[in-house]
């Protein structure tokens, strides 16, 4: 009995805050929850170290009702291509090329590219082309933080050298201050049934490897880095009108 007045709440809720209606031509006050994918491509310092990567995130904007955005977002970041990562082992190697694990085989070991970016986001959605004045084109600029590390996979967890407090001395561990700029196109369907948007995005970071100490090169690395990303972003939306617009048409 308490399941179901519980889940009846929660529905409850949910419709209040989502309008199932058409949309006159009106702007309105809007939260956007975002789901998103994107496929980037390294520039500057970035790109000696990593091939392309993929990102996977969420986001929360506030529309106003006069079309500026303010919000916030998360994303998490993965590779496949480590560059510059080859040698990074090779003093833990055999003659054979090969890391000897506590069993006295051969380690499998697999390095790939992680990280992620946090940050806040201001901008606008300018109404053209849309079927609504809360669709058109949309321009936003951000600024966050921006991390990536060489991840190394031991399977099965039996190589000690790569293990524990040990792997930070090879993984490269880097962040520091972003900037990010997106132009696009945002779509909010009248019968708010199928929302989203798509655009291309550049990030500019500067940041520094955070580990005392590289136990390949046996020195410390406080290098400024030149980091960049190029992408292409497209999303998923849902928005959740905590106000109804003037004017709606029922089914």
């Amino acid at each position: 009995m308490n399941i179901r007045i519980n889940i009846a709440i929660i529905l409850s809720l949910l419709f209040s805050l989502t309008v199932f209606g058409q949309i006159k031509d009106t702007s309105i006050n809007i939260w956007q929850c975002e789901i998103n994918y994107s496929y980037q491509i390294p520039g500057g310092d970035m790109a000696t170290r990593f091939g392309n990567n993929s990102t996977i995130g969420l986001g929360l904007t506030y529309k106003f009702s006069s079309n500026w955005t303010a919000g916030f977002e998360a994303n998490y970041l993965f590779g496949g291509t480590i560059k510059d990562g080859s040698s990074i082992l090779d003093a833990l190697k055999t003659e054979t090329g090969q890391i000897i694990n506590e069993y006295g085989e051969y380690g499998t070991i697999l390095l790939t590219e992680r990280g992620f970016y946090s940050g806040i986001k201001l901008g606008r959605v300018f109404p053209i082309g849309g079927p609504n004045l809360n669709s058109g084109i949309v321009f936003n600029v951000g600024a966050g933080l921006l991390q990536h590390h060489i991840h190394i996979e031991n399977k099965d967890n039996n190589t000690p050298p790569v293990l524990g407090d040990y792997k930070k001395g090879y993984d490269r561990l880097t962040n520091g201050l972003s900037l990010r700029e997106f132009i696009g196109y945002q779509y909010l369907d009248n019968k708010n049934i199928f929302n989203f948007y798509v655009g291309v995005e550049f990030y500019q970071a500067w940041t520094q490897c955070r580990r005392d100490f590289n136990f390949d090169t046996m020195e410390t690395d406080d290098t400024p880095r030149n980091d960049y990303l190029f992408g292409v972003r497209a999303g998923w939306i849902l928005p959740l009108y905590k106000k109804s617009p003037n004017e709606y048409y029922y089914y």
